[in-house]
């Protein structure tokens, strides 16, 4: 009975001193070369690992960020200028791998994306894009729009995107045209920071 409880207390000891960990990184470059692991604070139970590209005009960048979350889903956005491809998992440094680029291959459905001007722009969605998105949010008392394709499983997840709330999904292409509202240029640019760099 005493050897019974020694390994039961043994086995209590092994596993409460054993903490969650990811690979964490951030590579501005399009690179993650520099990743190290990462304890995760209590509540952070899954890994994420994102690539987003930007395009506007002939500038073009990618950043890869890899780091614990509380919530995540895999999956892609495209908010036009930007696009974000979003990979999860849920054991100990299962983040190794970088998530992949985002998809590029059109797959027929068209949601609204926004501008400096206008939120009524036809945007291509691609990959496994099936959804439209409308989000709202402030920015130095500024509200905007954003909005764009996405994935079905980011739709269904439970946390935020960032500083960016309130966000809808719908189905039907172009379903997302309510409120054409025109928003910052400068808006969506720290909208889509905050995201990639708070998530």
């Amino acid at each position: 009975m005493d050897l019974q409880i020694s390994i039961f207390l043994l086995f209590v000891l092994f596993t409460a001193g054993h903490s969650f960990s990811c690979y964490e990184c951030m590579g501005l470059m399009g690179s993650c070369s520099d990743q190290k692991v990462k304890t995760c604070p209590s509540g952070f139970s899954k890994c994420m690992s994102l690539t987003t590209t930007v395009q506007s005009g002939d500038i073009s960048a990618k950043v890869k960020i890899k780091d614990c979350v509380p919530e995540c889903a895999a999956g892609s956005m495209n908010m036009g200028l930007a696009k974000t491809s979003l990979a999860c998992c849920n054991t100990d440094q299962c983040n190794l791998q970088d998530a992949p680029d985002p998809s590029t291959v059109a797959n027929g459905k068209k949601c609204y994306s926004c501008d400096g001007t206008s939120c009524l722009n036809p945007l291509s969605c691609s990959g496994s894009e099936d959804r439209c998105f409308t989000a709202t949010g402030s920015s130095g008392g500024q509200s905007a729009v954003v909005k764009g394709c996405v994935s079905k499983s980011v739709c269904d997840a439970s946390t935020p995107l960032g500083d960016v709330q309130g966000v809808k999904c719908c189905e039907g292409n172009l379903c997302n045209s309510a409120n054409g509202v025109t928003q910052s240029f400068l808006f969506l640019c720290c909208s889509l920071l905050s995201f990639i760099l708070l998530h």
